[in-house]
Protein backbone atom coordinates (compact mmCIF):
# COMPACT_ATOMS: atom_id res chain seq x y z
CA UNK A 1 0.00 0.00 0.00
CA UNK A 2 2.90 2.32 0.74
CA UNK A 3 4.15 2.03 -2.85
CA UNK A 4 0.73 2.58 -4.40
CA UNK A 5 0.02 5.99 -2.86
CA UNK A 6 3.10 7.73 -4.33
CA UNK A 7 2.26 6.24 -7.73
CA UNK A 8 -1.28 7.58 -7.52
CA UNK A 9 -0.12 11.03 -6.45
CA UNK A 10 2.42 11.16 -9.33
CA UNK A 11 -0.34 10.14 -11.74
CA UNK A 12 -2.66 12.88 -10.48
CA UNK A 13 0.05 15.55 -10.66
CA UNK A 14 1.34 14.47 -14.08
CA UNK A 15 0.47 16.84 -16.93
CA UNK A 16 1.17 14.44 -19.80
CA UNK A 17 -2.46 13.38 -20.17
CA UNK A 18 -3.99 16.87 -20.41
CA UNK A 19 -1.28 17.92 -22.85
CA UNK A 20 -2.13 15.00 -25.12
CA UNK A 21 -5.82 15.90 -24.92
CA UNK A 22 -5.06 19.52 -25.81
CA UNK A 23 -3.08 18.41 -28.85
CA UNK A 24 -5.91 16.09 -29.90
CA UNK A 25 -8.45 18.92 -29.63
CA UNK A 26 -6.22 21.27 -31.64
CA UNK A 27 -5.73 18.59 -34.30
CA UNK A 28 -9.49 18.03 -34.50
CA UNK A 29 -10.12 21.76 -34.95
CA UNK A 30 -7.47 22.02 -37.65
CA UNK A 31 -8.95 19.02 -39.48
CA UNK A 32 -12.45 20.51 -39.35
CA UNK A 33 -11.12 23.80 -40.73
CA UNK A 34 -9.23 22.01 -43.53
CA UNK A 35 -12.23 19.90 -44.48
CA UNK A 36 -14.53 22.92 -44.63
CA UNK A 37 -12.02 24.88 -46.72
CA UNK A 38 -11.56 22.00 -49.17
CA UNK A 39 -15.33 21.54 -49.44
CA UNK A 40 -15.87 25.23 -50.18
CA UNK A 41 -13.01 25.42 -52.66
CA UNK A 42 -14.17 22.22 -54.34
CA UNK A 43 -17.61 23.68 -54.98
CA UNK A 44 -16.12 26.91 -56.34
CA UNK A 45 -13.67 25.08 -58.60
CA UNK A 46 -16.42 22.81 -59.91
CA UNK A 47 -18.53 25.85 -60.72
CA UNK A 48 -15.61 27.53 -62.49
CA UNK A 49 -14.89 24.45 -64.61
CA UNK A 50 -18.59 24.25 -65.47
CA UNK A 51 -18.55 27.85 -66.64
CA UNK A 52 -15.41 27.27 -68.72
CA UNK A 53 -16.92 24.12 -70.22
CA UNK A 54 -20.11 25.97 -71.16
CA UNK A 55 -18.11 28.82 -72.69
CA UNK A 56 -15.95 26.46 -74.73
CA UNK A 57 -18.89 24.40 -76.01
CA UNK A 58 -20.67 27.54 -77.19
CA UNK A 59 -17.76 28.65 -79.39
Amino acid sequence: MARILPSISRFLVSEDGPTAVEYAVMLALILVACISIVTTLGANISSTFGTVNTSMSGS
